[in-house]
């Protein structure tokens, strides 16, 4: 269809015209869920939801239930949950405001309104154990780069998209075993290994966890921890998977988030990876050239 002849209605994102047509389409697809590329608000999820029985995800919910699947080490689980949390304060309030209006009487108190109180309590609890408990990680993982910097070597950090391939250049520079894989956020908390260079000089060298565009801001926030690893960091390798059609696009990604970060003024080293798989090999050599 003619996308001009739809006209967007911020209650639904889309038109509902239109939001009805991807419905249809997504029963005769045979499809359980239609994700949405961008942020919904509590009152548009209530609103598409109310057109369709499907089930509704944004885009921050896909990542936060990817980051979820991906996270082992009991740092980035707690992160994870920490976003979620984040995440479904406000949808919880929202969630809950048809019962909130049922009051006992003048001056009273409904069940409804006791019982979204409760919820909202106890996430705001949990959010303030979470917070804690990565505080206390914060303080060890601290502890640990404190200890590092009594060498005289400097910090790198390998920064770039998600499956640029940073865990593959980790192991071939330092011999670990970091996991690789395809998959998005693979690799979700940092590694660090020190690599002994052919003068005799050493590097700290530290694996990150992959950026996105758009990223979340409940993502930045919760793994504030961990992303703040390329602050410490001296010189910045940042991986550019070239093969990938939208290379620039993530390229400028990566940066947009380091500046977020408050990295944006550290020394960069920019490696494009994955040539090999690119057609035009002039196009590489033109990009090292610059």
């Amino acid at each position: 269809p003619d996308q001009a002849s739809f006209v967007a209605d911020p209650k639904y994102v889309v038109g509902k015209g239109r939001l009805e047509e991807i419905c249809l389409s997504a029963l005769h697809k045979g499809a359980e869920m239609i994700i949405f590329d961008g942020e919904l608000t509590p009152s548009q999820m209530n609103a598409i939801t109310d057109v369709t029985d499907l089930k509704i995800v944004d885009r921050t919910m896909l990542i936060l239930d990817i980051f979820a699947r991906r996270a082992k080490s009991r740092e980035g689980r707690l992160q994870v949950e920490l976003a979620q949390l984040r995440y479904a304060v406000p949808r919880l309030a929202k969630k809950q405001e048809g019962l909130s209006r049922l009051t006992g009487g003048i001056g009273g108190q409904g069940p409804g309104e006791t019982k979204l109180e409760s919820d909202k309590r106890m996430v705001r609890d949990r959010i303030s154990r979470l917070s804690a408990e990565i505080e206390d990680v914060k303080r060890v993982r601290d502890q640990q780069r404190a200890g590092r910097r009594k060498h005289p070597f400097p910090f790198a950090s390998i920064v770039g998209y998600t499956s640029a391939g940073k865990s593959t250049l980790m192991n071939r520079l330092t011999g670990s075993d970091v996991l690789v894989d395809a998959m998005p956020f693979a690799t979700l908390d940092p590694t660090t290994r020190k690599i002994d260079l052919p003068d005799g000089y050493s590097v700290f060298l530290t694996d990150t966890v992959g950026f996105i565009r758009n990223l979340p801001t409940q993502l930045v926030a919760a793994f504030h921890s961990t992303l703040e690893e390329v602050t410490f960091s001296d010189l910045l390798v940042h991986l550019v998977d070239i093969s990938n059609p939208a290379w620039e696009l993530q390229r400028d990604s990566v940066i947009e988030t380091l500046q977020q970060l408050g990295a944006g003024d550290k020394p960069v080293l920019t490696v494009f990876n994955k040539i090999d798989a690119v057609p035009d090999h002039d196009l590489a050599k033109h990009l090292v050239a610059e």
